[in-house]
């Protein structure tokens, strides 16, 4: 008896400790890299000025969002005069705890930083605004490795919104986009930083990260690649962009589709069951879903099933829910704010500016939908087909960075506040990061 009275409290310790790990938040678009948390407990209603604001603490402008883990929060900050600097917080306080910053100046429009790390085991991996890719001990703080996916294969100038790379680990790899004149996907052994395949170039340049979709209940890495983008790179031919599905550990490219019209990709693809493939976009084109079939020989087959512009979103994949999309689609030309598409391309409501959305991260938790509007308000709202349902709305994130004037033509593109970046969610609270803080939210009980 003695035994079993010191062996379940045990047990249901580990219990609950696995289930608060569960809900780290490692990765861009978290656990699963698909925008959802197993998160329960949100909280249906909130206080008349908004959900409570744990702790505030600032930061540079930019578009990168934060990753949490084991109690710690990690986000890659920059200063477009100086570098980067991986910055590492205490979740509970928001106290830092330490920084490692490296040299990699430059600027381009819409400066500040634009990816989110990934941690896995005692290693945080990160790649910069100049395509500088840091493997940083957690322990010691301290670089493991780092290599360059833009400078190490051959890439010169950057691209017009410079390297936007959100890297995956699969297994014992790292993989990330360079599509630099010598490399498309590169992976990495993730503890030595050695190469362990490469893809030749695919086609434009991208600003999308890899995923992982299932076919025929097998991982394909897959890529997004732009079409030629007229404005920025009217002295090339004019190209249809490619989504590119890649076999993980070996790099081989299984299949290809080759009539992707967006010019500058963000959004990376989206695994829509069914050996279906969604991918999305904000530049004009907003949306085609593909099926990919497995052929008799062996070899893949990728099929389009509908294209149209009534449905993407302009820098993130959509989220979805019970057989239906839901994105933020907005374009250089319209805004259709917050829509919702069926899994045949049908479109079921959209919110056009009523409200507006426009470039704002959502996170799918315990049957609802938190959300930023890319603006200054954060909404929860329970995902319908059958009509838009908000719950609760705050204003929580403020103006600032290049929005606020300090580049006109930023500001003038872009808006006044550009609150763009991913949210993270881990143990109940929301992280969210506008152009001056990174805040922490109490979402749940």
């Amino acid at each position: 008896m003695k035994q079993s009275k010191i062996y379940i409290p045990v047990v249901v310790l580990l219990v609950c400790i696995a289930n608060v790990y569960a809900q780290d938040w490692p990765q861009y678009l978290g656990p699963n890299r698909n925008s959802t948390s197993s998160q329960k407990g949100i909280l249906r209603s909130w206080p008349e000025n908004g959900p409570e604001v744990l702790w505030t603490v600032d930061v540079g402008i930019g578009y990168g969002g934060p990753v949490a883990k084991d109690g710690k929060i990690y986000l890659l900050d920059r200063d477009d005069k100086v570098g980067d600097m991986m910055r590492c917080f205490d979740f509970s306080s928001g106290e830092e705890l330490w920084n490692f910053g490296y040299d990699a100046p430059g600027s381009v429009m819409f400066p500040g930083s634009r990816s989110v790390p990934i941690v896995d085991g005692n290693h945080v991996y990160s790649c910069g605004h100049n395509g500088d890719l840091y493997c940083i001990d957690i322990n010691t703080h301290k670089p493991v490795w780092n290599k360059n996916v833009w400078t190490d294969f051959g890439g010169d100038r950057l691209p017009i919104w410079a390297i936007t790379q959100c890297p995956l680990i699969y297994g014992d790899l790292l993989i990330i986009a360079s599509q630099a004149p010598e490399a498309g996907v590169v992976a990495y052994d993730k503890l030595t930083g050695d190469i362990v395949w490469k893809t030749p170039n695919l086609g434009n340049e991208s600003y999308a990260s890899p995923s992982v979709v299932k076919i025929d209940r097998k991982d394909h890495i897959v890529m997004v690649i732009s079409s030629t983008n007229p404005i920025g790179h009217r002295e090339l031919p004019q190209t249809l962009g490619n989504v590119v599905g890649i076999e993980p550990l070996t790099g081989k490219i299984l299949w290809e589709y080759n009539e992707w019209e967006c010019h500058i990709s963000v959004p990376s693809a989206v695994d829509a069951g069914n050996n279906k493939v969604l991918v999305v976009g904000g530049y004009e084109l907003g949306t085609v879903m593909i099926e990919v079939e497995k052929q008799a020989d062996g070899s893949y087959s990728a099929t389009e099933l509908f294209k149209h512009n009534n449905f993407g979103d302009h820098t993130k994949p959509p989220i979805l829910h019970n057989g239906y999309f839901y994105a933020q689609f907005s374009t250089n030309n319209r805004r259709d704010g917050l829509v919702c598409m069926n899994m045949d391309g049908q479109i079921m409501w959209k919110t056009k500016r009523s409200p507006d959305f426009n470039k704002g991260s959502m996170i799918l938790a315990d049957g609802l939908i938190i959300a930023t509007d890319g603006k200054q308000t954060l909404y929860l709202i329970e995902p319908s087909p059958s009509e838009f349902k908000p719950i609760a709305s705050a204003e929580l994130l403020k103006e600032g960075g290049t929005g606020s004037g300090n580049d006109p033509l930023a500001s003038r593109v872009g808006g006044a506040t550009q609150n763009w970046a991913p949210l993270a969610l881990s143990d109940g609270k929301l992280l969210i990061r506008d152009q001056r803080q990174l805040m922490c939210v109490k979402v749940a009980q």
